[in-house]
């Protein structure tokens, strides 16, 4: 299944690009990536498929601005990513979050404040306003003041969705947010995504069950270390290039991050 992308973005009624052009990513003497090329506008839900080393966390937090690339560039707006920042949100695997932080819900939702209104400034009305929408948004209202360690995973990935509203951004970027879920909390996840697409945001997320990318994204990147095909799922998610794309190997290892 397919869906169209929206024309423009409904936060500012403007249609944006985020573009990847011959990126690459180098740890010390392994490449993660190379020669990495694709483009993807508000609107559109974007996979990221490839075997376990292909390089889809590298991708996810060099969009991002959380790894240094050593060649290529990444747009958004016609001009360098980082310029961006607080419009680009990302949310890492839930194994690498630390559960046990004592942080409430809303608390983690006030994080995504801290890049629109600074850390050290007192949060305006705007901001207080940003937060519960978020929280609303997610339903999340009744849970605002529960810790973090106390939700079910698929609550938690709501938590940090929130906290992506609340910071008003236009690219959700999002690192395996389906792995640990129960059958529910997945089919749940997988109508937000749809619903934050449909509202004219821009999610790309790294995907590990072939079985479900037709149901919830427009686009995919199969990837493994460099890109093997990119574009709507309907044209480029076929079994001959699925089938390429994890028989071709991974050198040098597991993927880093």
């Amino acid at each position: 299944m397919t869906h169209p992308a929206h024309e423009s973005c409904d936060h500012c009624g403007h249609h944006h690009e985020l573009r990847v052009e011959d990126l690459q990513v180098r740890y010390r003497e392994v490449e993660a990536l190379r020669g990495v090329n694709m483009s993807a506008s508000c609107g559109s839900c974007v996979a990221l498929i490839g075997p376990n080393g292909a390089g889809k966390s590298t991708l996810l937090k060099a969009i991002a601005g959380l790894l240094p690339v050593s060649g290529g560039r990444i747009l958004w707006r016609g001009t360098k990513v980082a310029k961006w920042s607080r419009e680009i949100a990302y949310l890492p695997q839930r194994e690498n979050v630390d559960w046990h932080f004592p942080i409430t819900v809303r608390g983690v939702v006030r994080m995504g404040r801290y890049p629109q209104s600074g850390w050290w400034r007192p949060f305006s009305v705007d901001d207080e306003n940003a937060i519960q929408r978020a929280i609303e948004w997610m339903d999340l209202a009744d849970l605002g003041d529960r810790q973090i360690s106390a939700l079910s995973g698929g609550q938690q990935q709501r938590v940090f969705l929130a906290r992506a509203l609340a910071q008003e951004a236009h690219v959700l970027l999002l690192d395996e947010p389906f792995t640990g879920l129960d059958r529910t909390s997945k089919n749940a996840l997988a109508k937000t995504l749809r619903k934050l697409t449909e509202e004219g945001r821009l999610v790309i997320a790294s995907h590990h069950d072939l079985d479900t990318v037709r149901d919830i994204y427009d686009e995919v990147l199969l990837l493994n270390r460099k890109p093997l095909a990119f574009g709507p799922v309907a044209e480029v998610f076929t079994g001959e290039q699925i089938e390429k794309t994890f028989a071709a190997g991974v050198a040098g290892g597991k993927e880093r991050a």
